[in-house]
């Protein structure tokens, strides 16, 4: 699918004060929050909640993130893996303790932002990133066969032309967002031509009136926390791995920078803001975010803001009409998405035969436990795991001892990173039992990094000291000097 052409990153001031920038921002936002409403209501039945609790949540983040979010363009909302997390507390416990759970994964993500988590974003490999993307597109596409599984006939020619004309129309122009122009033609075309298919009014009733303040009546004891703390915590850690990791995918898709700190925290008051509203929490939703950023081409924090207040509006004053549109035509939408999602060029011929094979394994890796679990952050986790695993194994290899014999000593010169993994054959390396009584371990070209390595050094010394040779290490650079003489000895080396 052709993308919006890219433009300039404008300031939210400089959208505003330009009526094309304006309408551009105003229609991804009203795109997006079509798209929002059904997906909304189905993570509130995953998580066994009341439809209006993943809408008026998507409402209240949406809003609260286009004023304290770091990165610009990027949508929050209800998401599928929270309400995977947090579904048991609603089943076993009700919804009090549910809505507590939220709170107190706000607050932790709070906390972990002010201990500089988000730095850990720079340990996320390329191949891992890809993994992330690909898995994504594959999960937005996948939660779409239900739709077109077990339904009127008539669904699949709504769907194919919706994608015709997401196809066709950014040749016309661009003027106005694709998706929109689809669910729009699509509708009317069902509504006149009277045809018979699932609506967005099947997936659950919209509510009727504003959010309200709710405060959970759970008692504040240990046992409590007991309860909810498990869920909050991994609520907590799974809506920051997606929104950092969605806002490293949306930087790279606008080559501007965004300011991951303070997204971090700003999650955490988002979803502390929904919890007050007895909303079910969430973090950043890809899917909603490419539509906005990469299909219609928005770029500031309007496009963000007046998503949630479409969202409000549409639910409450245009509900019934809302409730018209054909379930075909957003998936249509987000078909498109994914495929425009996908990275294509990961999987050329001419890419995989570039890359090293690790790569592309980690890569594989990611995607196949997102698409075994349906969670982004558990396969992120695996796949910077098996990029870890991976490298550590490559290094291990590149370390090597050339033994240069003479009169009356021997030089062994080391090459090479000393760690856990390279410095456990460092010992077997040596010829303790042939070499003369004077021996010299020149360090000049190697590094130490840890423990395991001084402990690999110490064992060395003393096998040759039982045969009654001396060993002397010279050329340590002065990290490696000091973390020797720091640990040396004091290991229990025999």
């Amino acid at each position: 699918m052709p993308a919006a052409q890219p433009i300039a990153s404008p300031t939210t001031l400089q959208a505003l004060r330009s009526p094309r920038l304006l309408l551009r921002e105003a229609l991804a936002g009203l795109v997006v929050a079509l798209a929002l409403i059904p997906e909304a209501i189905a993570f509130s039945v995953i998580a066994g909640v009341d439809p209006k609790v993943g809408l008026f949540s998507s409402f209240v983040m949406a809003v609260s993130i286009a004023f304290l979010g770091g990165r610009p363009a990027m949508i929050t909302a209800a998401t599928g893996a929270v309400a995977l997390v947090i579904a048991p507390v609603m089943r076993d416990h009700g919804f009090d303790y549910f809505i507590a759970t939220v709170l107190l994964a706000g607050i932790l993500q709070i906390g972990l932002a002010a201990l500089g988590v988000a730095k850990l974003m720079r340990f996320i490999p390329r191949s891992v990133m890809v993994g992330f993307v690909n898995a994504l597109a594959l999960l937005v596409f996948g939660a779409q066969l239900p739709e077109l599984i077990g339904v009127p006939w008539a669904v699949y020619p709504l769907v194919a032309a919706g994608i015709v004309i997401m196809v066709l129309m950014p040749k016309i122009t661009k003027a106005v967002p694709a998706p929109l122009v689809s669910v729009i033609i699509i509708t009317a075309a069902a509504a006149v031509l009277a045809i018979n298919v699932p609506t967005v009014g099947d997936k659950g009733d919209l509510p009727d009136s504003l959010p309200e303040f709710f405060f959970p009546h759970v008692p504040l004891t240990w046992e409590t926390l007991s309860i909810i703390g498990p869920f909050a915590l991994g609520m907590a850690l799974v809506g920051l791995m997606e929104s950092l990791l969605t806002a490293k995918l949306v930087d790279d898709i606008t080559d501007t920078p965004s300011n991951k700190t303070r997204e971090t925290w700003a999650q955490g008051v988002a979803n502390l803001l929904a919890g007050m509203f007895g909303g079910m929490g969430g973090c950043a939703v890809v899917g909603q975010t490419m539509i906005n950023v990469k299909v219609s081409g928005a770029r500031t924090r309007v496009s963000t803001f007046l998503a949630g207040a479409f969202l409000l509006i549409l639910i409450l004053v245009l509900g019934d009409l809302v409730s018209l549109i054909p379930m075909a035509a957003l998936v249509a939408v987000m078909i498109m998405v994914s495929v425009a999602a996908f990275d294509w060029h990961s999987i050329a011929p001419s890419t995989l035969r570039r890359l090293p094979k690790s790569e592309t394994f980690v890569m594989v890796a990611t995607v196949a436990v997102v698409l075994a679990t349906h969670n982004l952050a558990i396969g992120v986790i695996a796949g910077v795991v098996v990029a870890a695993v991976l490298f550590v194994r490559r290094v291990a290899h590149v370390v090597a001892v050339e033994r240069e014999p003479g009169d009356e000593s021997v030089t062994y010169r080391v090459t090479g990173e000393l760690f856990f993994a390279s410095s456990n054959d460092l010992t077997t390396m040596f010829n303790y039992v042939g070499d003369p009584p004077r021996v010299i371990i020149d360090m000049s070209e190697a590094h130490v990094w840890d423990a395991s390595s001084v402990a690999a050094l110490d064992a060395i010394t003393t096998k040759y000291a039982r045969r009654g040779a001396t060993v002397e290490l010279v050329g340590m650079n002065a990290a490696t000097r000091t973390l020797h003489e720091r640990l040396s000895g004091g290991l229990g080396v025999e």
